[in-house]
């Protein structure tokens, strides 16, 4: 049987959720298809930057993660080998705190608010293939459910918010626009009694760190090196090379603290992948999140970045369906993505190779914080996206 809908979305991460969840509130018949279990978790850093905490108040979804007893970040520090720098978060485009929520609250949380917008949100579904009219203009997908019973779906429009490894990328062939150069790998974990209560990160040359609070009085803590020092040097013994890692990068003024805390029982590691922007659109199909976009983990932007993409194509989606060509307004959404995407990319590549010294490295931070900027602008500025609020 044959279900009909204006819209699937494959994957109800945040992408794909808040995609979801905006489309739905513009009126459209919405179908989400995710082969996990509702609220599973995944590897993460957390973070949300200002853009993406904007996003979440607009649609009335910042309350329920304070609620959740998220800690409010108020101050970010960065240090540098015999120095810190303190930078406070103002109060601006109606943020005055970041948070980094554990993934088991913020991806539930958004596939409920989709739900309650009107989405149909259906977990323990793969999708294995798309439907094609005669002229291979993309009209739905195929796939099958955990107990094997098939499913087809027909659609209007078929989002790809399927992450890195999207299959929907895959099948439509979505190209390469540009891949990065270089890549980070990074091991997470997850430490008890820390106390940190900002945004740190640390960078040394060869070698950076992330301390990032989150629920539960546990701090994310990450350490990075290129994949390829990684590769020669720290393979095989993850515990121990975490360890060293965060030595190189903090040096003993944060791994002083560290035995004053409870060290995580298990750790999470990312071998690395080069930073990547594919083709987003296509007739009858687009991507979201990490299936049109991936930028190496150092960027600490990854969640922002899923909401903003949400908020683009959302906005294109409302002009196709005032008037607008289908294929000019999706051409404009990744436009836009790119526009704002770049500027990071570009930076965020430099960040991954490692190759800087600490002048070099401040100086990189400096046009991050710009691209950033420039996309909160874009985002919550005059003429930028303007969403519907519950």
């Amino acid at each position: 049987m044959t279900e009909d809908y204006d819209v699937v979305v494959v994957g109800a991460r945040p992408a794909g959720a808040a995609t979801a969840l905006l489309l739905a509130r513009q009126g459209l018949r919405v179908l989400v298809l995710e082969r996990a279990k509702p609220g599973a978790d995944t590897l993460s850093t957390h973070a949300l930057m200002r853009a993406g905490v904007a996003q979440l108040t607009r649609w009335g979804l910042l309350d329920p993660i304070v609620a959740a007893d998220t800690p409010a970040v108020r101050r970010t520090r960065f240090h540098y080998p015999g120095e810190q720098v303190t930078v406070s978060i103002k109060p601006a485009a109606g943020v005055d705190a970041l948070y980094a929520p554990r993934r088991t609250i913020l991806d539930r949380l958004l596939a409920e608010a989709a739900e309650n917008a009107g989405a149909t949100v259906r977990y323990g579904v793969t999708v294995t293939g798309l439907e094609r009219d005669r002229s291979g203009r993309i009209t739905g997908v195929v796939g099958h459910d955990q107990s094997s019973a098939p499913v087809r779906v027909r659609s209007w429009l078929t989002v790809g918010a399927d992450g890195a490894g999207s299959t929907v990328a895959r099948l439509v062939g979505a190209p390469n626009v540009r891949v990065g150069s270089a890549s980070s790998a990074i091991i997470y974990g997850y430490w008890d009694g820390l106390g940190v209560t900002d945004y740190e990160w640390f960078y040394r040359p060869g070698a950076s760190a992330g301390m990032i609070p989150t629920n539960d009085g546990k701090v994310c803590v990450f350490a990075g090196t290129s994949a390829q020092r990684f590769n020669q040097e720290m393979s095989g013994d993850l515990r121990g090379s975490y360890l060293r890692l965060l030595a190189d990068a903090t040096g003993p003024a944060a791994t002083e603290r560290l035995p004053e805390s409870v060290a995580p029982r298990r750790l999470y590691g990312f071998p690395g992948r080069f930073s990547y922007l594919r083709q987003a659109h296509g007739a009858g199909w687009a991507l979201v999140g990490d299936a049109g976009q991936f930028i190496d983990p150092l960027s600490t932007n990854g969640i922002t970045d899923a909401l903003r993409d949400a908020a683009l194509l959302s906005r294109q989606v409302a002009a196709i369906l005032s008037g607008v060509g289908e294929t000019e307004a999706l051409a404009a959404y990744q436009a836009e993505r790119d526009q704002l995407a770049t500027p990071i990319f570009d930076v965020v590549d430099e960040l991954a190779g490692y190759r800087w010294d600490v002048p070099a490295v401040r100086e990189l931070l400096l046009r991050l914080n710009s691209a950033f900027s420039a996309e909160v602008e874009a985002l919550t500025g005059p003429g930028g996206v303007v969403t519907i609020e519950r």
